[in-house]
């Protein structure tokens, strides 16, 4: 049974997105959404052994595999379903339908999970809608996926204006310096610390110890998730040994902006000596097998098809 969306079908839709033309896109958006739908119950049925996602790549699917610690089995769907739903948020968005966009954009971080700029963007939603709690929820769910150092950046400063608004100005002076070394570009940030000066100038003032112990007190974290950069730099290990050099030094720089220059080289050691182990358990193991036994479909497989 083929998918009901392709990807030149959604590029084309976000074509009239792009040119703000929503009276055209948004037709389509709903007759393709249906049509999701529908596929999805026969094609895609849940069960407690198998869950359907359409992640971006096998870097996304490795990393929700280990932050998410989820047993079953993860199959791909190749068709961007979540941005179906994403693009419907969107248009949605722009004629004010704030509740719908919600939905829509529940539907797109269920089918893309670890697409932090989903979860970033309903978090926005639930704060316009009025629910504080899923705002900050939401925006604290990105620290412990959010594989780009903006992406992070903008996640500390929603939690910034959160905590502003709950009136602890040391926990939300905490995540404004996160907010500031990870995205000092973003109009998020410049709003949080404007917002601070006027509002919060002796919190502002306060030393990193001071703010570092309001976090710890509420058992809250401001740094970013080293699983992603373990995840992103074993995709760099798998790109590289593909040939694919681009691939490697994408990946291995977006490691280093989360993580800094001597964690990630910390982690690039500790990879390459867990995978000299793993190979030479394998070359004991063969040595002593039948040559005649089958072998593991699995064995030997890179580390983004784990």
């Amino acid at each position: 049974m083929e998918a009901p969306v392709t990807e030149e079908g959604i590029r084309h839709i976000e074509n009239y997105l792009g040119q703000g033309d929503i009276d055209a896109a948004l037709p389509e958006l709903l007759e393709l959404r249906d049509a999701v739908e529908d596929y999805v119950k026969d094609a895609c049925v849940t069960t407690d052994e198998v869950q359907f996602f359409s992640f971006a790549d096998t870097f996304e699917r490795l990393a929700y595999r280990r932050v998410e610690r989820d047993p079953r089995t993860l199959v791909q769907v190749d068709a961007p379903f979540d941005r179906v739903y994403a693009d419907l948020a969107f248009a949605y968005s722009a004629q004010r339908e704030y509740g719908l966009a919600r939905d829509a954009l529940k539907q797109a971080v269920r089918w893309d999970p670890m697409n932090c700029a989903y979860r970033l963007d309903l978090a926005e939603l639930y704060r316009v809608l009025g629910n504080e709690d899923e705002w900050g929820a939401l925006a604290y769910s990105v620290l412990e996926r959010a594989a780009d150092a903006v992406l992070f950046g903008r996640a500390c400063a929603a939690l910034g204006q959160f905590f502003l608004n709950r009136e602890e100005p040391l926990v939300a002076a905490g995540y404004a310096r996160r907010a500031a070394a990870f995205a000092p570009r973003e109009e998020a940030t410049r709003a949080l610390l404007e917002r601070f000066m006027q509002e919060a100038p002796d919190a502002a003032e306060a030393s990193d110890e001071e703010t570092a112990r309001a976090l710890g007190e509420q058992g809250l974290s401001a740094e970013p998730n080293a699983e992603i950069a373990i995840c992103l730099l074993m995709c760099a290990t798998d790109a590289a040994r593909a040939g694919d050099r681009d691939a490697a030094t994408r990946y291995t720089l977006r490691a280093r902006d989360l993580v800094g220059e001597d964690a990630c080289s910390a982690l690039i050691r500790l990879i390459r000596e867990s995978d000299a182990e793993l190979a030479s358990e394998r070359e004991a193991g063969a040595g002593g097998s039948d040559p005649a036994a089958p072998q593991d479909a699995g064995e030997g497989s890179a580390h983004a098809e784990s």
